[in-house]
């Protein structure tokens, strides 16, 4: 490909006749085609590349972008389209094509700290509840519900063998993973060598920490040397990389025991995988939620201790609300992806979800902090304690939020149980702005983040094909506009203000789980969340992420079914010891967490 200024310098003589016109009279019309030293480079000068291109094609272009152009600049339009953009194309058509790697992340970063502000605690600290963990239970599926601190209490003083908690786990997964297929890919015996492994090194006094010997599981996203990582969609079953994700790194420190790679919604997209659709254990008619469908599901029906999930937008807060269990989505830019699928590079995190408020925190601790590999993780310190007192603390709320949908009872009461805790009820409020616009950056950045599999028609291979899945997602994204996008970015600074203004009155926010406009603006502004059980509810018909389709209705319960329902804390940039304080707190006094699903 030549540049817009050789390409001038080659253009046939015929088409430089006019370009003479009043030229020296006697001057070689050649010389005008010469390169003039100092002469700068123009646009719309580079050889046409593409297809045909004419008024009426932006005639019909203008309709996905909803602007309006005069017959005359469509004319200009179609007329040079082929010119001005050739050079923008090449690098995806060619001639010069330059491939983009798996892992190469785009040289804008998301700072979710504004500039001005300070975020996070100033000291690291880490003081969790004293360890009481009781004695070990006589039943196995007792000590299968039991939490990370009780579980990690009894391994340290040796009442419990890594290896019978890793077996007990595995037996559960044989006999129940039938009726949720939540396991991708079972890892009996390199786990089994883990937790011999660990269990030597406890016995010789080389203890690791809370997690040494812990049974886990990781969402299928998370690369593991020599195991297959397959993002639950079927173009990526056989993938197999050759080194592990920082955060399996770290678990791996930590003398965790990784028993199983978890299902998820295909390249992070709701409940359906490859393998079928991940089930809810308290609900086995419906899905488990997603895209963190299979951590949600396992840690659930005490298969796992604690697994790993991510979230763009919903993908951990949405599966532990339905499944009753407690997800942690942290700072963006608290926990590394490195080694991780991308779905969008500003968005992604990681995060932990297990039966209570703490064991997210024990694992946080672990999997925290900065990683060469990922160019957004930041080094910020982690102030937990587990005995801090909560009283006088301020939680901001929406009072038309709690009063309707999806609001239950259940978000009501929970607020007044922080206000009977000795926290401080502040109704705030945001602008009214169209938060939804905002996904266009979800969508174009997912869209480029598997531009080959959309290309290629690979995305066709996807068990999903439905309008709100992503294989058209991607494709309509290839539509939108780049002003747009650029838009959507400085809005998203605007919201960013705004959160940050709310957060400076308040020191968390109690909300409905699944308010939308909450999942998309605090995804978008990096905020942490912690979603834990907060009571029951019954249901009439089993509950979807997918778009409402006639051909496949949902099944309706007549009596109604009684599940677990789940609020959400967000807290200030960077303040994950401040929402699980809060939320041990609640999960404290609630006492609805020690239910198990029927029949798990």
């Amino acid at each position: 490909m030549k540049t817009r200024r050789q390409f001038l310098t080659g253009v046939p003589l015929g088409l430089l006749g006019a370009a003479a016109v009043g030229a020296r009279a006697g001057a070689d019309p050649r010389d005008e085609a010469k390169p003039v030293p100092g002469a700068a480079p123009a646009f719309n000068t580079a050889p046409a590349a593409g297809p045909a291109v004419t008024d009426a094609t932006f005639a019909e272009a203008e309709k996905l972008v909803q602007v309006t152009l005069t017959p005359a600049q469509r004319q200009m339009a179609g007329a040079n389209w082929r010119t001005s953009m050739a050079g923008l194309l090449e690098r995806r058509t060619g001639p010069r094509k330059v491939m983009l790697e798996e892992a190469l992340a785009p040289a804008t970063v998301w700072n979710p700290v504004l500039p001005g502000h300070r975020a996070g605690p100033a000291r690291h600290r880490f003081q969790p509840s004293p360890a009481v963990p009781g004695p070990l239970p006589a039943r196995d599926e007792d000590i299968a519900y039991a939490t990370v601190t009780q579980l990690g209490s009894w391994i340290r003083t040796r009442q419990l063998t890594s290896e019978r908690l890793t077996k007990l786990y595995l037996d559960r997964i044989k006999r129940f993973d039938s009726r949720l297929r939540c396991i991708i890919t079972l890892l009996d015996e390199p786990a089994l060598k883990q937790a011999r492994q660990a269990d030597s090194e406890i016995a010789a006094g080389k203890y690791r920490g809370p997690l040494h010997g812990i049974p886990w599981g990781a969402k299928d996203l998370l690369d593991t040397a020599g195991i297959r990582t397959t993002y639950g969609a079927a173009p990526f079953r056989d993938r197999v990389p050759v080194e592990n994700a920082a955060v399996v790194r770290r678990l791996d420190d930590a003398g965790a025991v990784l028993l199983a790679k978890l299902s998820m919604g295909a390249l992070a997209l709701n409940d359906i995988w490859f393998g079928g659709q991940t089930m809810n254990p308290w609900l086995p008619e419906e899905g488990s939620g997603g895209s963190s469908a299979g951590p949600g599901a396992a840690t659930a029906a005490g298969l796992v201790a604690f697994a790993i999930g991510s979230e763009t937008q919903g993908s951990i807060i949405d599966p532990a609300m339905r499944c009753g269990v407690t997800g942690l989505r942290p700072t963006y830019g608290r926990v590394p992806r490195t080694g991780a699928m991308t779905l969008c590079w500003s968005l992604d995190k990681l995060g932990p979800m297990a039966r209570a408020v703490e064991d997210t925190m024990l694992v946080l601790r672990a999997i925290a902090g900065a990683d060469a590999g990922d160019v957004a993780s930041l080094p910020v310190p982690l102030d937990f304690n587990a005995r801090a007192p909560v009283k006088g603390l301020k939680v901001g709320y929406f009072p038309a939020w709690m009063q309707e949908p999806p609001a239950t009872e259940i978000d009501r009461a929970a607020l007044q149980t922080l206000r009977d805790l000795g926290l401080v009820a502040e109704e705030i409020s945001l602008p009214d702005w169209p938060y939804d616009s905002l996904n266009l950056i979800l969508f174009a950045e997912a869209a480029a983040a598997f531009e080959a599999l959309t290309l290629s028609g690979e995305a066709d291979a996807l068990t999903v094909q439905s309008a709100d899945a992503w294989p058209n997602l991607f494709r309509e994204s290839r539509f939108l506009s780049a002003v747009d996008f650029v838009q959507a970015d400085r809005l998203r600074r605007k919201v960013a203000e705004q959160m940050a203004r709310v957060m400076s009155e308040v020191d968390l926010l109690l909300v409905p789980s699944l308010r939308d406009e909450m999942l998309i603006l605090s995804n978008f502004t990096g905020q942490p969340a912690l979603t834990l059980r907060a009571g029951f509810v019954e249901v009439s018909q089993a509950r979807s992420d997918w778009a409402p389709d006639s051909a496949r209705p949902l099944p309706h319960f007549s009596p109604p079914r009684r599940v677990p329902y789940g609020v959400t804390l967000i807290g200030r940039l960077f303040e994950e010891g401040t929402i699980a304080g809060v939320g041990l707190a609640l999960q404290r006094a609630l006492q609805v967490g020690h239910e198990r699903p029927p029949g798990f």
